[in-house]
C-alpha cells in the first residue's frame, strides 16, 4: 500500500512540474546559464566569467569601430 501511495504522489509531482501545456515556460539565454556557471564553485567557473567579459569587450570595440566607418 506504501508503494502505491509512494507511486501516486511522484507521479503527480513530475507531472506538476512538467510545465504549461500552452508552452509558456521561461527559459534561459545562453548569456544567461553562462552567468549562473561564472558564479558557481566549480573548477573553471572564473574562466567562463572572464571569457564573457572578453567577448564583451570584443563586441564593445566592434561596435566602436563599426560607428567610425558610417
Amino acid at each position: 500500500m506504501n508503494r502505491i501511495h509512494l507511486l501516486a504522489v511522484l507521479t503527480l509531482t513530475l507531472t506538476a512540474c512538467g510545465g504549461t501545456a500552452d508552452g509558456n515556460q521561461t527559459e534561459l539565454t545562453r548569456a544567461q546559464k553562462d552567468s549562473i556557471v561564472a558564479d558557481l564553485p566549480i573548477p573553471g567557473a572564473s574562466g567562463v566569467g572572464r571569457a564573457m567579459d572578453a567577448r564583451d569587450r570584443a563586441n564593445a570595440r566592434a561596435a566602436d569601430l563599426d560607428s567610425i566607418g558610417g
